[in-house]
């Protein structure tokens, strides 16, 4: 096995968005912050998401699965797994014959993923997969690459542990390129729902992640850049699929040598 973190980095740092001062001030404090939010908001998170999408998440991720070859018998990890929507899904498309494993950073997210159903949850950042190499024959992530450290260093993570041949899939909302659209997004985003999580919650750290949820999307890298670097990372065919101009798929193949 190749332990993780042991390479030289072929290619500069590059942090998904830039360090946001209103909720924190450094790298030390990001993570300690958005785990103590994500912990706190673990029991709130399913409901805020549903009422968010008008109840359509699982249908999409489910339709998301099949399209990028989920399938009976289909080895799937899901990085920043959360509540374990993704996973329960692949669990009812691979079946006996397969395997899922939800990982997420936040012991409040894998708590609810495991009263969700899934069967194999586990603490890990995606930037250290506790994980073989060539081990997965899908690697999943669902709204959560905006909180990792580092896109090289996921990425090349990502490639690690999968087999030759096999396919990473990341779902994410990306800011509209309309400006009238993006307006209304963080309308939405940042104010309808933050303010729905704290009158029907009430739960102030749920309202503070939903706007963090926005601002994080708002200061992201172009999409443009997120598929450059899953192609310096050593994913071929990396590309960005996109549905009603915010909904991102970004995918790449491990190449058979």
């Amino acid at each position: 096995m190749r332990m993780p973190g042991l390479e030289q980095q072929k290619f500069t740092r590059q942090s998904p968005h830039p360090v946001l001062k209103h909720y924190y001030q450094n790298e030390t404090e990001r993570r300690q912050r958005v785990d103590a939010l994500f912990n706190a908001s673990a029991s709130h998170y399913d409901w805020i998401t549903d009422v968010m999408s008008f109840g359509s998440g699982r249908w999409y991720r489910n339709d998301a699965l099949k399209r990028n070859g989920c399938q009976i018998g289909t080895r799937l990890l899901d990085v920043g797994a959360g509540t374990g929507v993704i996973s329960i899904c692949a669990q009812n498309i691979v079946g006996d014959q397969g395997e899922v494993i939800a990982l997420d950073p936040s012991e409040g997210m894998v708590h609810e993923a495991v009263k969700r159903g899934v069967q194999k949850a586990t603490l890990g950042l995606g930037e250290a997969l506790p994980f073989p190499d060539d081990y997965f024959d899908l690697l999943t992530m669902g709204y959560a690459l905006r909180h990792v450290t580092d896109l090289h260093t996921t990425f090349e993570e990502y490639l690690r542990v999968l087999k030759p041949g096999g396919k990473v899939l990341i779902l994410e909302i990306s800011k509209p390129s309309s400006p009238v659209f993006a307006t209304m997004l963080k309308f939405y985003l940042k104010g309808i729902i933050p303010n729905l999580a704290r009158i029907f919650r009430r739960s102030v750290d749920a309202k503070i992640l939903m706007q963090y949820y926005w601002d994080t999307i708002d200061n992201c890298v172009p999409p443009e850049r997120i598929v450059q670097v899953l192609g310096e990372a050593g994913f071929s065919d990396a590309s960005r699929h996109v549905i009603f101009g915010i909904f991102s798929e970004y995918t790449g193949t491990k190449e058979v040598k």
